[in-house]
């Protein structure tokens, strides 16, 4: 009997809403192929029907062990194996129990999670990302959602709650699977539980860790490699972490003190003057004196040496010759102070010698003439001199002051 028009809209509104949960699950990877896997897996068996979900429903509890710490595994369909005794965790300090509900996705876990009914309250709680949502939720977001819920519950119920990634499959697209392994990472850790990621062990290249059918983990190949991860992140969470030891530290030793040699003077050591910014500097002719040049006390015995200098200079300004006294004067003069007594170059008493003596620079004149030498002895005045002696000093000299007319003194000047 030939369909009518509005089964064949019906028919074409259903594909048209496959189509767009299709994009959602694969989102612009047209390269993409479901592949199938090359590993072998066990014939399930049924299960009986839970009456919460309306899925195959089974739960195993091991007995109480007073040395092993009880630790509950909550997922779907990838714990079968578990469940059925096919696989079997790794023995040692832990206590493995399963609850598995096949095809179940976040919102059905959640159920018979908040309505399981437990002999004792286990050490930890494992609970499986579900990988069901890769197909049922319509979006990444929708599935972040249900996962929270999920988790939420868990933590509610019991006090030690992680949960573990789920294993990669064949048939739907990686990208897609990172997207939403992601956002289930991004959901634990807002909620403070631990994510231990399980894509890096599955690489898609090795087909013999997964079935047939590339949605579930092969028994011989991939299960090994499931439950070895599940007790590795058990351990993690249930034996706390060791201290690291501090690093030893090692204090170097102060080195050795040096002893250096000293050489010691007996003696006394003559110091260096130390200036003094209240005297003067000393400067002599030629040269520059500094404190640091001589001593102190050496300083008196220069203004010495000044004044005596000074005073040969005052003695020796205007020297004595035939020349410019007349004869008269000279005549007098020898009477008062007689020429055969004893000069400075025959005292017997030392005379300081200057190191320099100053010079006078006289203008040369030319020799006056016998005309001119006459007339001027001449027209000289008469003069009067007086001399006075005075009793050697203890330099062997002998001081004579002279006391000219004015008049006198300007004529001589003048000529």
């Amino acid at each position: 009997m030939p369909r009518g028009k509005s089964s064949r809209r019906s028919q074409a509104a259903k594909l048209r809403v496959a189509g767009t949960r299709v994009g959602h699950q694969q989102p612009g990877n047209a390269s993409f192929a479901p592949a199938g896997g090359t590993g072998n897996r066990h014939r399930v068996h049924k299960w009986p029907i839970s009456s919460l979900t309306g899925r195959q429903h089974k739960m195993v509890i091991p007995a109480e062990s007073p040395d092993k710490e009880f630790v509950l595994l909550v997922g779907a369909s990838h714990l079968r194996s578990i469940v059925d005794g096919i696989v079997k965790m790794p023995e040692g300090r832990f206590s493995f129990g399963a609850m598995s509900t096949p095809g179940a996705c976040a919102t059905q876990l959640r159920t018979e999670a908040a309505n399981a009914v437990l002999p004792r309250t286990p050490d930890a709680v494992c609970v499986m990302a579900p990988s069901n949502n890769l197909t049922s939720s319509r979006t990444i977001t929708e599935a972040g959602e249900d996962f929270a819920k999920l988790l939420a519950t868990a933590c509610s119920r019991w006090p030690n709650v992680f949960a573990m990634d789920f294993p990669p499959r064949l048939t739907v697209d990686p990208d897609y699977q990172d997207m939403m392994r992601q956002e289930f990472r991004r959901v634990a850790a807002r909620m403070g539980v631990k994510y231990t990621p399980l894509d890096e062990y599955f690489p898609f290249k090795e087909l013999d860790l997964w079935s047939r059918d590339g949605v579930h983990l092969s028994d011989s190949a991939g299960m090994p490699i499931l439950v070895g991860s599940i007790w590795n992140a058990t351990y993690m969470q249930l034996v706390p972490a060791e201290p690291k030891p501090s690093p030893v530290v090692h204090r170097r030793s102060p080195p050795a003190r040096r002893v250096t040699p000293r050489v010691i003077v007996k003696g006394e050591v003559a110091k260096s003057p130390q200036l003094d910014p209240s005297k003067w500097t000393v400067f002599g002719q030629g040269r520059k004196r500094s404190q640091h040049d001589e001593p102190e006390q050496s300083i008196d015995a220069l203004k010495e040496a000044g004044t005596v200098q000074q005073e040969e200079l005052e003695e020796s300004y205007l020297p004595l010759t035939p020349v410019w006294f007349s004869s008269a004067m000279l005549v007098e003069m020898d009477k008062i102070s007689p020429s055969h007594l004893p000069g400075p170059d025959e005292c017997t008493s030392p005379v300081p010698t200057l190191q320099k003596k100053a010079k006078l620079e006289l203008k040369q004149r030319a020799p006056a003439s016998k005309k001119t030498l006459a007339k001027r002895q001449g027209e000289a005045a008469p003069m009067v001199v007086e001399v006075i002696l005075r009793p050697p000093t203890s330099r062997g000299t002998v001081a004579v002051e002279q006391q000219v007319c004015a008049l006198c003194v300007n004529d001589v000047l003048s000529e």
